[in-house]
Order: structure tokens, then sequence, then C-alpha cells
């Protein structure tokens, strides 16, 4: 039997949900499932979904908005004319409310990790969210296990939950030239260690320890290029602090890039220092399937990627001087750096792939669809 499935974003940027929701097309069983998409108007995800030969139809307001009250009429419309047998939405309450009512079945995935306010943890609130919750839900996938505890923390039924960590399609290993031409596009000379940090300029991702924790080494005397890939609302202030500490030259901003592994296939170590939001970096998964060892906090789903040890090293969040002192033993331990980055590859190839991904996610739907 084929299943009509409609999948939802309220994005109109790409980032790590948008990635997750592309992954997915790319990979889904299309003998077992007729898949289309619902976006906002002039979502950047659009062309790409276009180009996978996946229907798109756009829908006014909800755009970057989990719930636009506005949006679920149309929704409910669209969702009903298309057939769809299980909506799953990713950021879009509305859709979920729309899909209810439209008859469909409803899952939907918890794709950040974050502290919880007081009043949706503690009486009435945690029973009032867990009640929408679960009305609005017949499956939920949480992305690690740490967003897992985030929505039972706040009333969600555990046993509707079900964690599926995140995948991608692994990397290519870049030859001699590649490498070259990557190393000259990023200004970092032949030779330098790459320490890289890939990630929004927003002020929980923690880029303020990583120019820290370089700061430290560079002082130190290590010889390495610490490379900022992204934009955001901090960028300002984080070139400003380079600029401070007159490292310029050793501490690159590179502004966003489409294509990462040009970056990640010079990267000696990665770094993810988030302390704010989280769950499972997509660059930490690319970085790991060509075999790039990671130092990162100890928050959300970061232990949950990083096993501390093995494929890399955990250190307190917000810790500039931890950051710094686990970075140098990578470095100066080199049989240790060579086992991690040896890990690394099984470890991705063990849990992260983008078809282990899909077929998680592709089991569930079939779950409760085919549930009594």
């Amino acid at each position: 039997m084929k299943y009509r499935i409609t999948e939802v974003s309220s994005d109109t940027n790409i980032g790590g949900a948008g990635k997750c929701l592309i992954t997915l097309l790319e990979n889904f069983d299309r003998d077992r499932f007729d898949v289309d998409v619902i976006l906002p108007e002039n979502s950047l995800l659009k062309p790409r979904i276009e180009e996978l030969g996946v229907k798109v139809t756009e829908v006014r307001g909800m755009a970057d908005k989990s719930l636009d009250i506005t949006a679920i009429k149309n929704l409910k419309g669209i969702i009903k004319a298309g057939g769809a047998q299980l909506v799953h939405t990713h950021g879009s309450m509305s859709a979920r409310i729309a899909a209810r009512h439209a008859g469909a079945k409803v899952v939907y995935t918890r794709h950040s990790v974050f502290p919880q306010p007081r009043y949706l943890t503690s009486f009435p609130g945690k029973q009032i969210n867990g009640m929408f919750n679960n009305y609005y839900a017949d499956g939920i996938i949480a992305v690690a296990e740490a967003a897992k505890d985030n929505l039972t923390e706040t009333g969600v039924d555990p046993s509707k939950i079900r964690v599926i960590l995140n995948g991608v399609d692994g990397l290519k290993l870049p030859d001699a030239a590649d490498k070259a031409e990557s190393r000259k596009r990023f200004g970092i000379p032949d030779g330098a260690t790459v320490i890289s940090i890939v990630a929004r300029l927003e002020e929980v991702k923690g880029h303020k320890y990583f120019i820290e924790a370089a700061e430290l080494m560079l002082r130190d005397g290590i010889d390495a290029k610490f490379v900022i890939a992204g934009t955001g609302s901090c960028e300002d202030e984080l070139k400003r602090k380079v600029h401070e500490l007159g490292r310029e030259s050793d501490i690159i901003f590179t502004g966003f890039i489409s294509d990462v592994d040009k970056l990640m296939g010079i990267t000696d170590i990665q770094v993810n220092a988030s302390y704010g939001t989280e769950a499972t970096s997509l660059a930490l998964l690319e970085g790991m399937s060509i075999g790039v060892p990671a130092v990162v906090s100890d928050f959300g789903g970061n232990p949950g990627v990083i096993k501390n040890g093995e494929n890399g090293l955990v250190v307190a969040k917000q810790n500039s001087a931890a950051l710094m002192v686990a970075l140098k033993r990578l470095l100066e331990e080199p049989e240790t750096y060579r086992r991690m980055k040896e890990r690394s590859r099984e470890i991705f190839a063990e849990t992260f792939t983008a078809r282990a991904m899909t077929r998680n996610t592709e089991k569930l739907y079939t779950d409760i669809l085919e549930r009594k």
C-alpha cells in the first residue's frame, strides 16, 4: 500500500530543520510513500525541494511562526484536498491543528533543545501544555535524547515520543588539489592547523568562548587558524572582539557558505560551544563522516553525538579555559587524535547516516498509519 504524506515547514530560510526535511525528501522510498510539501510564501526551501521533483504548495502566513491562527483554515483545506493520510510538521503548530481537523494523522519533530520556562514545567502550565500537545500528535520525533527530556518535562506523553537521530549524507574526502583550493579561498597557509566552528552567529552558540579559547592558544604559541562560518545577529560584536584582540589574521570569518564541505575538508578539529539551544548539530555529523574529531560543550544533544574520549571531547559549557585545554590535548596527542579520527567515521556510519534517519522516520509513519 502506498501512503500519502504531507511535510510542512514554516521556515523561510534553510536552517537545520530545513536541511533535515531536504534529506528526508532525497531518501524517501517513493514506491511506498507519495510525498508533497507545504511551505510559507517565498521560502528558500522551495527551489531546493522542487529540484527533487516534489510538489510544493505555498501558504500565505505562517512564515517563521509556529502558530499563525490565520493560516489554519487554508492549511486544513490544502491538506484535505491533497488527501494526506499523515502530516509531518517541522516547526508549525498551525499545521498540526489543521491536520487533526482535516482527519489526518499527525507527527511533529522537535528539532531543538533549550531550557524550558518554569511555567511549562510546573502546575498548571505543564498539564495544559501536555494535554494540548498530546491531542495534536499521534507521534513525536525527538532528534536527541535531550530533546525527548525537553518534551517530557513539559507534560508530553513519553509513549508518543520516538528518538530518531538526525542523519546526513556523508561528505566526500577532498583530494590534495581541493584542499589547496579551499585553503587559498579561506586565506589559510599550507601546513596551518584549522579549527572551525560552523553555527549561526547567535549568543547561545558560544562563539565568544571559541574566540577566547583561540586567544589563549595563540598566546601559548599554537600555530593554528580559527575559522568561524555563518552569519547572525552577533556578527558585528564578534568581529569587534577579534579586532580588539588584534587577531584578524588568525581568527577568520567566512560569512555564510553553502558549500560547508569545502571548509570541513580542511578542518582538523571542529568545535560546537552551544549553551542555549542545540539538538543534533548537522555540521558535527558532516565532519564525523570524513573523520573530523570535535570538542563540544556538555549541552543539549552534543554529548549524544560526541562520545567523550571516543570521537572527540566534551567540556563544560561557557568555559573558554576548558575548551582550550581540550583543543590542546588533541593537538599534542597525535595517537589520541588518530584514534578519534578513525572512530568518528565509524560512529557516523553506525548511527548518523541519512538512510538510517529516513528509514526510522518511515517506520514511525507506518506504525502510526497501520495502528488498529
